[in-house]
């Protein structure tokens, strides 16, 4: 039988994925009960993962009512990108300051994967990729792997993993045409020349160009973040009406 802990970290595992890829939809109530009946985890391991989870900021506690799958704004959404993006910068510049040839060889692989792993689902042109989130975390996690500050690092995963619930929850509303893979290459470039301030300023252009696409699919969105009801909305309000497309994630 499992030990306590390795039946926590599964929850927090199986729970941080499903909020990250929104299938917890923000503010959707967190029932106990019904958590413990679909992971097949103890009351205990549940409360356990949830209070790890609203640490992250990724679950939100409320006095005698539990805990509900964090809200998302539009406010919420440009101050995250604004401290996203100082917090991606400074990792750049300590790590193109010491990282090795191993750090730049891990870098290009990181690249090569995503830039041939498709962006949709390939069931649901209208769903990223479980595939692509993966490779795209890891090649934005790579270029800054190198950075010798685990407190900076820790801040940076942790916002990321917070673009990441917006862009997962408005990808069906809006497409915008952008050459992901030549920003990613021209970021990729940039770092291997230890080029910091072009590295940084292509960082910062990169996660701006995100939000504004990401803002233009929030705009309707309520607190829940039910995204059916802000579709059905710009449907009732949009003439002509045009079929949704998706967005092309950073």
């Amino acid at each position: 039988m499992p030990r306590k802990s390795s039946r926590t970290q599964l929850a927090y595992e199986r729970l941080r994925a499903d909020l990250l890829a929104c299938r917890l939809k923000p503010g959707e109530p967190l029932r106990l009960a019904e958590l413990c009946k679909r992971l097949a985890v103890s009351l205990g391991a549940v409360r356990e993962a949830l209070s790890r989870l609203t640490s992250e900021g990724l679950v939100s506690a409320e006095p005698q009512h539990g805990f509900r799958a964090a809200a998302v704004s539009a406010p919420d959404l440009k101050d995250l990108a604004g401290v996203r993006s100082e917090i991606e910068g400074a990792c750049l510049r300590r790590a193109i300051a010491v990282g090795d040839l191993a750090w730049e060889a891990r870098i290009v692989s990181a690249y090569h994967q995503l830039s041939r792993t498709p962006v949709q689902a390939a069931d649901d042109a209208e769903r990223l990729s479980d595939a692509y989130a993966l490779v795209h975390a890891r090649f934005h996690e790579e270029l800054a792997s190198a950075c010798d500050s685990p407190w900076l690092l820790r801040l940076r995963a942790m916002l990321f993993a917070q673009s990441e619930r917006y862009r997962r929850l408005t990808l069906p509303l809006e497409r915008h045409d952008r050459d992901r893979n030549r920003e990613h290459r021209q970021l990729m470039d940039a770092v291997l020349a230890r080029d910091a301030d072009r590295a940084v300023s292509l960082m910062k252009a990169h996660v701006e160009k995100t939000t504004q696409i990401l803002l233009t699919g929030i705009v309707g969105l309520d607190k829940s973040g039910d995204r059916r009801r802000a579709v059905a909305a710009r449907r009732r309000t949009a003439s002509p009406v045009r079929r949704a497309r998706p967005v092309s994630p950073a």
